[in-house]
């Protein structure tokens, strides 16, 4: 049987088992390399991603190979997630290797903190200060500047 026909079984790390098509598989080069490395694989394992991802970066794949990625959809997409939901998201993007879907989310995220406070950005990623309380007072301070036109953190 030729490889195009043959559905490929992914295994999440909550051991959640998804069959997809080829042509979405190429969309994820993670899971192509071990295609290619085996193209009689049965089953391949993505310990960096959850079955609660996993059909979400299916279904974008599935747009995207379809074209119909629009931005109407991307809106769509993520206009339910929270923030972490869109981190986890992305996290997932990155390891499959997913460039159109990782690079979507990089906007959603620069977007979702342009313009906010430290706080809120270290927040969101967290990170915690470095600084203590009077370091950080005198840094801003000496960059007051910096801290102009800040919008209110969500």
């Amino acid at each position: 049987m030729a490889q195009s026909s043959k559905k490929i079984s992914l295994k999440t790390a909550d051991n959640v088992v998804f069959e997809i098509d080829p042509s979405i598989a190429k969309q994820m080069k993670t899971v192509q390399s071990f295609i290619d490395e085996d193209e009689d694989v049965k089953l391949i394992p993505l310990p960096n991603v959850l079955c609660k991802e996993l059909p979400l970066i299916i279904q974008y794949c599935k747009k995207y190979v379809a074209g119909e990625i629009t931005k109407e959809f991307e809106a769509e997409f993520v206009k339910e997630m929270t923030n972490e939901e869109v981190k986890v998201l992305f996290l997932a993007a990155n390891y499959l290797n997913v460039e159109r879907l990782f690079d979507f989310l990089s906007q959603i995220i620069a977007n979702r903190i342009e313009n906010k406070s430290v706080e809120y950005v270290r927040k969101f990623f967290g990170v915690e200060s470095d600084f203590t309380p009077e370091e950080e007072a005198k840094l801003r301070r000496e960059n007051s500047w910096t801290f102009s036109g800040v919008d209110e953190d969500d």
